[in-house]
């Protein structure tokens, strides 16, 4: 079982206490971190209102970076398929003869 631990993480200026696996507590920093860098970025570079703007902006980027990938596995497992059907099609021939 893994070991629980009770972290804070701050984002936008804002600390949230957190219990979570300690496998877990590099990637939740880190993905922080990046939040964080990306909040700067936004502010810097567009008119936002107010921190929920920001905070949108950077949640549709990180959705859409995680839907892409799905996206670019899906073809990529595709080309694959098509490259073990055509690896088999090949060894079926050779075993034939």
């Amino acid at each position: 079982m893994d070991e629980k631990l009770k972290i804070k993480i701050s984002i936008a200026d804002r600390v949230y206490p957190l219990t979570v696996e300690l496998s877990q507590e590099e990637g939740l920093r880190s993905a922080s971190k990046k939040i964080d860098v990306m909040i700067k970025q936004f502010e810097e570079n567009y008119a936002v209102r107010d921190k929920q703007d920001v905070l949108a902006m950077c949640a549709l980027q990180f959705a859409s970076q995680s839907e892409q990938k799905q996206i670019d596995n899906a073809i990529d497992g595709e080309a694959t398929i098509e490259r073990i059907k055509k690896i088999n099609a090949l060894l079926d021939q050779y075993l034939d003869n």
